[in-house]
């Protein structure tokens, strides 16, 4: 099977609760409506039930109505979520006022709920920017213990018969979110990409840290930092398989690895690439997609405490229904590990 035809079984075979904030948003609705048809996950639809309903109708989407739909003007919902946000950012100095104000709020309240254990994930993006979904992650869900930041990952499903990756699939991370990782930084972007890897891709990661320099053949202070997360990466994850500095070439390619690094495990043998920058990561991923032929699944956010995924505000229904899938997936790996 196809990468999505194992994570679409996936899904149905462990159903997670999955919060669509954008209730009356077309494409939502869309995708929503086939993902309930499916059978692949519980859905809940933040916004009022009337206006729901009703662009549902006017959509002609016949399964909304199974969906738990969530009135985030209702005071009974208000009362329940708000205390949990107070608690959270009361250090902050925020009001009990201003903690109702913001749960009314269809992004925080749907990470309200994640964080009280009604949800397992939520997926949105489609009408508000990253920024405003990603703050409502950072300030309720938090990171994962031991990761302090949040970075964006693709999978990336080459063509039939590719040497390279493990069942046509590589992992390509970050290229979405973080510019200028520190070492430390880079090393837990790393670390996460493994668990995208295990959650999403479904192989056993082989993690590279990649550089322009391959153990020492060139001197820099970005070969350093590469180095540096290195040695921190191992240190969080010793049992994760992972090595750096290396070039792309000697993560991918047998012959190259055993050339240019002989002794290690990972070179010629690489399915996670972590990039030391994002204008790497950024431009690696879509010279392969383009100029290859590869499909880029993503962006897959890794590092929260529980899966948030944002949206392109140019999607395409079929873009938010594989994200649900990828969000469900994420959620089962969470609760596996």
């Amino acid at each position: 099977m196809g990468l999505f035809e194992n994570l679409t079984a996936r899904a149905k075979a462990s159903r997670q609760r999955i919060v669509l904030p954008e209730g009356t948003e077309p494409r939502t609705l869309t995708a929503a409506d086939r993902i309930i048809a499916d059978g692949l996950a519980d859905i809940i639809i933040i916004g009022r039930p009337d206006e729901v309903l009703a662009k549902a109708a006017e959509l002609n989407l016949a399964n909304i109505s199974k969906a738990t739909i969530v009135d985030p003007t209702d005071e009974k919902v208000i009362d329940k979520y708000a205390p949990i946000f107070h608690d959270l950012r009361k250090s902050k100095g925020i009001s009990m006022e201003e903690a109702r104000a913001t749960t009314a709020n269809p992004l925080y309240l749907g990470c309200l709920m994640i964080k009280a254990g009604d949800a397992d994930g939520q997926v949105a993006g489609a009408q508000n920017t990253t920024g405003n979904v990603l703050r409502a992650a950072f300030q309720v869900i938090k990171t994962k213990p031991g990761i302090s930041v949040v970075s964006g990952a693709f999978v990336m499903v080459l063509p039939e018969n590719s040497p390279y990756g493990t069942n046509g699939l590589l992992i390509f991370a970050d290229c979405a979110v973080v510019p200028d990782p520190t070492a430390a930084e880079l090393a837990q972007i790393a670390v996460s990409a493994a668990q995208t890897a295990r959650d999403v891709a479904g192989i056993d990661p082989k993690v590279a840290i990649l550089s322009f320099s391959t153990k020492g053949s060139a001197k820099h202070e970005r070969v350093d930092k590469v180095i540096e997360a290195t040695r921190i990466a191992h240190e969080m994850a010793p049992e994760l398989q992972l090595d750096g500095e290396l070039q792309a070439d000697a993560a991918l390619v047998p012959s190259v690895g055993q050339s240019k690094a002989p002794g290690s495990a990972i070179a010629g043998h690489a399915n996670v690439l972590v990039f030391p920058s994002l204008e790497v990561g950024n431009i690696a991923y879509k010279l392969v997609q383009r100029l290859a032929g590869v499909e880029a699944v993503g962006p897959v956010l890794q590092g929260l405490a529980a899966p948030v995924n944002d949206l392109s505000r140019g999607c395409y229904p079929e873009d938010i229904y594989k994200t649900i899938i990828l969000t469900c997936n994420q959620a089962i790996g969470l609760k596996n590990a």
